[in-house]
């Protein structure tokens, strides 16, 4: 496995806006009185979801598989020039990062969006024809 780019910073921002911006849309609508904002912030709020919980499954298992298939953990007993602690941090970092219900956390969240999305143009756009 290559070595994955990381994201320009410009992307990185991109992706963390969507899912603040998918997260006060969703916020907003328990204050909202009007019912077509309030479904221009659901669909807003649920694609937000979709996209930035995606970004952050990948994003999981990208570090995971580099962990994996490099086999970094045992790696860092034999790593010279580290001090316990530093071999001690670096196996919780890698430990935590591989074994993290994080990416089920965004499967989740990604596939209940999908799924109220598929719901809601149904019930918004087709069901009324």
């Amino acid at each position: 496995m290559e070595v994955p780019r990381t994201h320009s910073s410009l992307i990185r921002n991109l992706y963390f806006l969507i899912g603040v911006l998918a997260t006060l849309a969703y916020r907003a609508i328990g204050v909202i009185d009007d019912t077509i904002v309030i479904k221009i912030l659901w669909y807003f709020g649920t694609i937000g979801f979709v996209v930035y919980f995606a970004h952050r499954y990948a994003t999981s298992e990208r570090r995971s598989r580099l962990i994996t298939e490099n086999n970094l953990e045992a790696k860092i007993n034999r790593a010279d020039g580290l001090s316990e602690l530093d071999k001690a941090s670096m196996e919780y970092i890698f430990h935590t990062l591989r074994s993290s219900k994080e990416k089920w956390n965004s499967v989740v969240i990604f596939a209940s969006s999908i799924i109220a999305l598929l719901i809601g143009v149904y019930i918004d756009f087709l069901s009324k024809s």
